[in-house]
């Protein structure tokens, strides 16, 4: 899978994306993830990428011409299933979503910047916009960083347990059980027996009751979605 991402402060980029499982990924060939600095593209050579608003009001825009270019240079080498723009209006990024981006083969990700981008790159050539939350970043990096996690973990191979991913929380609409490790027995705290008892079927039963009780608790607008 190939996940390219279009920015202007590239090096946001460098850390979250080349360490741990993002890391392992990339070195094992499922994932691919380049990183474009748009002032590549730049309409002059002082690297401008960004101007003024028309009709007034304070901040910057992301100027059609770089990222048209950008764009264009990038699709016709890669030919992207989804040109996604990261942006606080964009629709909520969810389990659904990173699932369904996993499938993809070809993905890139515009990274906000200033105040957005020129709304008629989003008019002719983004596809999918998206939201990583109910507020506003400095800059898209960040979500793209996140966006490209979600979805990178998720391609068959990239975890060691290739089950784990299967019992996420919001797989299924419900948060992840309570879970324990040694000793058994800390400070008095006791591991519920029902772990320790050796018979599956009823640790699933247990932890399938937990995730249900506990996503009741917590998020019972993801039981009220089903």
């Amino acid at each position: 899978m190939n996940i390219h991402i279009l920015t202007v402060l590239p090096e946001l980029l460098e850390s979250p994306l080349n360490h741990s499982i993002m890391k392992r990924a990339q070195e094992k060939g499922l994932l691919q993830v380049e990183i474009f600095n748009l002032r590549k593209w730049a309409v002059n050579e002082y690297g401008q990428i960004d101007d003024y608003q028309y009709g007034g009001g304070a901040g910057m825009i992301m100027m059609c011409e770089p990222l048209s270019k950008a764009i264009n240079e990038l699709n016709n080498q890669h030919q992207y299933e989804e040109i996604i723009y990261t942006t606080p209006d964009g629709d909520l990024f969810d389990q659904k979503e990173a699932n369904t981006l996993s499938l993809k083969k070809n993905l890139l990700i515009i990274c906000g910047h200033y105040k957005g981008i020129d709304q008629r790159i989003r008019d002719h050539y983004i596809t999918k916009e998206i939201s990583i939350g109910n507020y506003v970043l400095s800059g898209g990096e960040l979500a793209a960083a996140i966006i490209t996690d979600a979805i990178g973990r998720l391609i068959p191979g990239v975890l060691n347990n290739e089950t784990s991913a299967l019992f996420d929380s919001f797989q299924d609409d419900l948060l992840a059980p309570p879970v324990y490790t040694r000793p058994a027995d800390f400070n008095g705290w006791q591991v519920p027996e029902i772990l320790l008892c050796g018979n599956q079927n009823k640790i699933d039963e247990w932890r399938h009751e937990q995730s249900v009780n506990r996503t009741q608790l917590k998020r019972p607008e993801l039981l009220k979605e089903n």
